[in-house]
């Protein structure tokens, strides 16, 4: 069974993917930080804030696929 609190992130956390597909990051970190607000330590939305960072500063191609590719190490 799914505590309310995880019920809770998912509604926040399903509407940040969401935005993020649809290369709006700016609106989706503020989704993702809801979630860090409900459960401080979930991991998903600690990264997907660091990916909504990085592509805010560094636009992704027009043909993105939404998906993230590492660079670095």
């Amino acid at each position: 069974m799914i505590s309310p609190e995880k019920m809770e992130l998912l509604k926040y956390y399903n509407k940040g993917l969401d935005l993020y597909r649809s290369r709006s990051f700016a609106e989706a970190k503020t989704y993702f930080q809801k979630c860090l607000e409900i459960i401080p330590d979930d991991g998903p939305s600690q990264l997907y804030i660091e990916r909504c960072d990085y592509f805010i500063k560094n636009p992704p191609p027009p043909d993105w696929d939404g998906v993230f590719v590492m660079t670095t190490k």
